[in-house]
């Protein structure tokens, strides 16, 4: 694999936590929206700016206030259908969200997290979505994970900083030993850095980086972690 020889970062020297962010960085979001919101709009819709974007626009609007994240799934999947001019029901929004665990994961995944377990590392996941939907996503994905915080347990959603705050509590962490792993500068990059833990940003997509965001790395994908994370010493 990819980064049997790693050269260690002196950024990365007091890291022993690796947080990802689940949808985006271990799961492939784009595939399972694209698939499973274009199937409940009926094939193709057409979307100002596709279909991935109007839905992460109806996802931040929906996220402003507290609530299920089913909730934020549905009402965000007659939004989108609103503005594809598609007759939306209530079972096929309902259904659209149900479809989330079965989201593929990137093919780099798993294979990525069991190495990095292997070299010692810690690896959580923080989560925006309900508990039971992440938990039935790990059991399909089959990721090998030390815990995990989502919504449920905050009350919030990120950028807001409960996720942190609630791993730092749990665990023990503090922030030089924690490294987060994600794709969404919104949600992620940016309430990171502001409270001062790094991270890396998987810029799966090629994506510009927005002003005033400043990750600590960038990549192009979870195995690009590896060169940065030699074995850990054992205490």
């Amino acid at each position: 694999m990819a980064g049997d020889h790693p050269q260690e970062d002196p950024r990365l020297k007091n890291v022993r936590y690796l947080t990802f962010d689940c949808y985006g960085t271990l799961i492939d979001w784009k595939r399972g929206i694209e698939a499973a919101l274009g199937a409940a709009l009926g094939g193709a819709p057409r979307v100002k700016g596709g279909l991935l974007a109007a839905y992460l626009e109806a996802e931040k609007e929906e996220e402003r206030s507290y609530k299920k994240y089913r909730q934020v799934l549905r009402n965000a999947a007659l939004q989108v259908a609103s503005r594809a001019g598609v007759d939306l029901g209530e079972e096929e929004a309902e259904a659209f969200a149900d479809s989330l665990p079965s989201w593929p994961a990137f093919s780099d995944a798993r294979p990525s997290l069991d190495e990095l377990r292997s070299r010692g590392y810690e690896l959580y996941v923080l989560s925006n979505v309900d508990r039971d939907l992440l938990e039935e996503t790990i059991r399909r994905s089959r990721l090998e994970l030390d815990g995990y915080v989502t919504a449920d347990d905050t009350g919030s959603y990120k950028p807001a900083p409960g996720h942190w705050e609630t791993f730092m509590k749990r665990s023990g962490a503090e922030r030089e030993g924690i490294l987060h792993v994600a794709q969404s500068v919104f949600h992620d990059i940016m309430p990171a850095q502001k409270m001062g833990i790094s991270s890396a940003w998987v810029n799966r997509y090629h994506e510009r980086l927005p002003p005033g965001a400043q990750p600590s790395f960038i990549v192009g994908g979870l195995e690009d972690l590896l060169p940065l994370l030699p074995r850990r010493a054992q205490a």
